[in-house]
Order: C-alpha cells, then structure tokens, then sequence
C-alpha cells in the first residue's frame, strides 16, 4: 500500500487519462481483436497460438484469484481512493493482475513470434506500463502486478515450448487444445463448489463464475475452430493489402455483433444465468475462426483478379 499512496499522491486529470489510456491495451477487446487480426491475416498458426495462450493464461489468473480470494486496494484501505474511471472493469479479486496478465499474453507472443530485439524491448515496455497503470489507477498493489508479469512469463514461453513439440504430431495442436479445455473445465468446477470462507466476496465469485464459463466456452469455439480448419477448411491469410483491411474491420464487425446482440438474446431466453457466457463466447469463437474463415478465398480471389 505504500506504494501506491505514493501513486496516489502525484496524480493529475493529464496523467489519469493517460493511465486509463495505457490500461486499455490489457483489455480483452485489445486481446481479442489481435489475436484475430494475427489469425485472419498475418499467420493462422501464431494466431491460434495468440489466442489459445492467451486463454490459458487468464485461465490461471482466475484460479489464482479463487484460491487466494485477495480484496481490492481500497478494501484493505478504506481510506485509500483510486480513479474512478477504473472502477467498471476492476471486477472479481485483486490477486493476480488480470490486466497485467492478459498484456504480456498479447506482447509476450508477439516477441515470441517476431524474435528481433527492438520488438522484445518494445513488449516489454508496454507489459510494464499497463502494470504501472493498474497501480497507477489505484485498482492493482505491486504483488498483484508483480505476480501477473511472472506468470505471464511463465505462460507464454511454456505453452510456446508445447506448441512446438505439438504441431510436429499429428492432431498435437488438438490436443493440446483439448487440455486448455479440461484447464478451463477445472476452473468452473472450482469456482462453481469451492466451499465459501470468510474471505469470499459474493459480487466477485460471481464475476469469477462468469469468467470460468466464458473460458470454458472460448476454449470449445477455438478447439472447434481448430478441428475444422485441419479437416476442412485449411484457409489461407494471403490478400492484396485493401482485401485484408475490408477483411479484418468486417470480421471483427461480425464477432463484436455476436458479442453484443447474442447477449440480449441469450438474457431474454435464460435471465442472467452465467452459462450464457459460455454460450455467447463459443458463439463468438466459432464465427471468428470457422464461419469467417470460410469466405478467405473470395478476399484473395479479389487480390489476384488486381494483380
């Protein structure tokens, strides 16, 4: 907390937008929207990757978040404020940073992918400045942070270490796909009958049911994805520049319009039933990475036909 009394104390209307504008790329719009701007046209193979780590690094998060159940800042602090601003997404436990987390996913595999070394300090700056920003903003103390960016580490150099012995198998990548999957499953069960202690909190165990449902169904939808690309689809990136800009703002027009209208849907046919996270999402990976796909070849037809 000293920490952040300190960060408290030099704050600014400047430097609060510019916090609130650095903590945005941790967001899992940001996450989403790379990941499948990676998959749709750059490399389907890194794109997966992006995704599937990212799942699974937010996978741990939120099972580390049950176990430990760590209040927010300004509940161990009464007297501690934060930026209001940051109050709508500081949702679920404080312990570990699920911001922190979900930036060294995006930057971590990008220095992964790229290997050049301006590209590795670049990731690794902005990791470190979403961390600061968490603190920044009040919602964050330094072991949160500090033990997102480790286990982001961790994360993203060991699911890249098995993703390389995996797609030199057959069906691997599958099946390691599978096993994110059985990871997410484990985490509903948790956070589903998990006795309640003293330490829980209603409001955030139920935003780390929704979270554990909505993983569980991004992991289904991406497996799928997976499995209908190997067997059918096989789609490729490649498209004339113009192509892959239309391509990519309509694509993510159509997983936002998912994320958005099936939610009033699925409320109106289940109430605020928490497995409708799940159902939604799997929705949203399914058109994203089999429905979408399956138009590729119209956008690099209209390359060639430039050409």
């Amino acid at each position: 907390m000293p920490f952040l009394r300190l960060l408290e104390s030099i704050r600014t209307p400047v430097l609060d937008e510019l916090g609130a504008l650095i903590t945005l790329l941790g967001e899992e719009t940001v996450f989403m929207a790379v990941g499948l701007a990676v998959m749709w046209c750059f490399s389907k193979k890194w794109g997966f990757r992006f995704l599937m780590i990212g799942v699974a690094g937010t996978t741990l998060n939120q099972l580390l978040k049950a176990i430990f159940l760590v209040p927010r800042p300004w509940v161990l602090d009464p007297d501690f404020t934060i930026v209001e601003a940051a109050r709508a997404g500081a949702t679920g436990y404080s312990f570990p940073s699920g911001h922190t987390q979900s930036a060294a996913a995006v930057f971590g595999v990008a220095a992964v992918w790229v290997k050049r070394r301006w590209v590795t300090v670049l990731c690794v700056a902005m990791v470190l400045l979403v961390g600061l920003s968490r603190m920044y903003l009040g919602v964050h103390t330094p072991l949160d942070v500090g033990v997102s960016l480790a286990t982001g580490v961790i994360t993203v150099l060991g699911m890249a270490w098995l993703f390389d012995r995996a797609e030199a198998r057959p069906y691997g990548v599958l099946l390691l796909g599978a096993g994110i999957a059985v990871f997410a499953a484990v985490l509903l069960v948790y956070v589903l009958f998990a006795p309640v202690r003293e330490a829980n909190v209603a409001s955030f165990d139920a935003d780390g049911q929704k979270a554990a449902w909505t993983l569980l169904g991004t992991c289904a939808g991406l497996w799928l994805a997976l499995w209908v690309d190997m067997r059918h689809t096989h789609f490729e990136t490649r498209a004339v520049w113009w192509a892959q800009a239309a391509k990519l703002v309509i694509g993510l027009a159509l997983v936002m319009a998912v994320r958005v209208g099936m939610k009033s849907v699925l409320a109106a046919l289940f109430g605020g039933a928490l497995f409708t996270h799940g159902v939604r999402y799997f929705l949203m990976a399914v058109v994203g990475g089999v429905l979408w796909p399956m138009t590729f070849r119209f956008w690099a037809r209209l390359g060639q036909k430039e050409a």
